[in-house]
Order: structure tokens, then sequence, then C-alpha cells
């Protein structure tokens, strides 16, 4: 047997494992002993470094997954035990997609996205798609995001608007498009890897919400360097592992206050001389962001 080589799984699906090694992807099975091990996260993902041996000429076998540097993750969606559910592991950033039009913009969706993304040390871009859909009364919750210091780019994957920016902000970077379903993940994908032809869907008439498209998450080499993730799209997010005591720190507006509130376990909620509720009031800070502090707060302590 050879020494174990390292790669990069980009694709992971019942009990195998295609991973890219030195220009090439191969498939892998995971070793027995890893499969068996308790856990409570998932034990290979798309984005893992991994080592893999080949006991023969014709078998690859994944022996060990290294340390992740950062996860996008979720707690598992459903009821049973508490589970973390890691959707892409070692990310650079996250392109937080929705869209103007169908399905409607919800922002205290798209906090949950930035919150998670903070705590877990990945770099978020918030991207609109269907700019040609947009609306003279859409700026004004873009411009709140952009003073916080998050990127917002509107693009267009009908007409091609703004691809190009989205490209170049993907060189060299591993990163993932994360959003709900029905926003246009697939499609931008397609422009920027037409090669993959990913599979589209329009909006649900019933409900008015995104027909999931994207059935098994891959990892996908870009021309100009770097890999781009496709995810399967999102109804249900719920933050994990984030202690209540943190969730003040993954709000970057609320950063300028924090150290000026009377109480040193102030949680900006009822406080008195709380130097946050006073800059929310002061209209220093977005009250609608503070609104999803509020109830992400109110969400981890229940």
């Amino acid at each position: 047997m050879t020494e174990p080589i390292e790669g990069l799984v980009v694709k992971s699906t019942s009990g195998f494992v295609d991973v890219a090694i030195e220009g090439q992807v191969v498939q892998c099975r995971m070793r027995g002993r890893l499969k068996n091990t308790p856990r409570t996260t998932d034990i290979c993902v798309i984005g893992d470094r991994v080592k893999v041996a080949c006991p023969d000429p014709q078998t690859r076998v994944v022996v060990e997954v290294l340390p992740r540097k950062t996860r996008f993750s979720r707690r598992q969606p459903g009821r049973g035990p508490e589970r973390e559910d890691v959707l892409v592991a070692n990310l650079d950033q996250l392109l937080v997609t929705f869209c103007y039009g169908q399905p409607p913009l919800k922002t205290r969706l798209l906090d949950r996205f930035l919150v998670i993304a903070e705590h877990q040390g990945v770099e978020p871009v918030v991207v609109m798609n269907k700019a040609d859909l947009r609306g003279s009364d859409d700026s004004g919750w873009q411009s709140a995001y952009e003073a916080i210091g998050y990127p917002v780019l509107d693009v267009s994957a009908a007409t091609g608007e703004g691809v190009g920016l989205i490209t170049s902000v993907l060189r060299d970077k591993i990163s993932a498009f994360v959003g709900p379903s029905g926003v246009g993940k697939s499609s931008l994908i397609n422009l920027i890897l037409p090669s993959l032809d990913l599979n589209t869907a329009s909006i649900s008439d019933h409900h008015g919400k995104g027909r999931h498209t994207t059935r098994v998450a891959s990892l996908h080499p870009l021309p100009a360097g770097g890999f781009l993730a496709d995810t399967p799209g999102i109804r249900e997010l719920a933050t994990w592992a984030l202690p209540v005591e943190d969730l003040d720190r993954c709000f970057p507006e609320l950063d300028h206050y924090r150290g000026d509130c009377a109480f040193r376990s102030c949680s900006h909620t009822h406080e008195p001389q709380c130097a946050i509720i006073e800059a929310v009031n002061a209209g220093g800070i977005d009250p609608e962001r503070y609104e999803s502090y509020v109830r992400l707060r109110e969400e981890s302590l229940a």
C-alpha cells in the first residue's frame, strides 16, 4: 500500500466520495472504521480535506478526514437527537443569494445566514438575483446592509448583468451559493460554469416558494482558480452551537456600542443604560436588524 495522498472532497453520496487529487477526480469509499465512529456531525462533506489510501490499483479508500478550518452548517431539520448538518467545509466565503420579484426577500432569513457566517468565520457576500425585476423601492434595505459592511451584488441570470463581478469575487476561493429555493442559484452557476447545465425550475404557483432543483451538494473547479459549491435550497435554517451570550458578536454593527452598556452581562433587550438600545432609538443601528437580534436571542432561549 502506498502512503495516503491528500485530496479535496467534491461530492459525497451513499458512502462514496469523489475526491480531487492532483488534477484528477477519483471515487473513493469511506473506511469502515470512520463510518462506524459515533458522531454528532457529518463524517465527510464537500470541501473536506481527506487522506486517501490505495490498497490495490483498483481501490481507493478515505482513511482520514482532516480537521475543518471553517464550515457552513445548521441544526439538522426535523425531530430527533440534536445533530449538526454540515453543508460545506473549509469555506472562504458564502454567496448568500436572494432575489427581486419572487420568492420575496425575507430579511429575517437573510440575517440568519449572516449570523451563521459570522459565527463560523466565513466571509459573507449578499447576492440579489433577478436584478431586471428590481423596483424603485428596493434600495432601502440594501443601503442598510452595505453601511454595516456587507457587499450587495445586483445580478441577473436572465440578462447576464453583474455576472462578471461575481466571477471576480469567486477567483481563488472556495465559495458556496446558499439561500432559499427559487432565487436562481443554479441559473447563476450555469452562467459561471455552463458545462454543468444544472437543472432549474420555476416558482411553485401554489405556495409561492421555489422548488428544490439541486439534490446533491457538489464542489466545482473554476477556470480562474478556486471552487464553487452548489447546495440544495434551504427553507429551514437553525443556528448550530451558537451560545446566546455570543449572539451580539455576530451583528457587526453592535461592536461600536456593546462596551458602553452599563452592565457587563447586558442582553441588549431591556436593561437600563443599554448603549445598543439607545443607539437603536437614536438611529445609529437599523431597527429591523436589531429586531432580528432580539428574535434570534428569544429563539435561542426557548
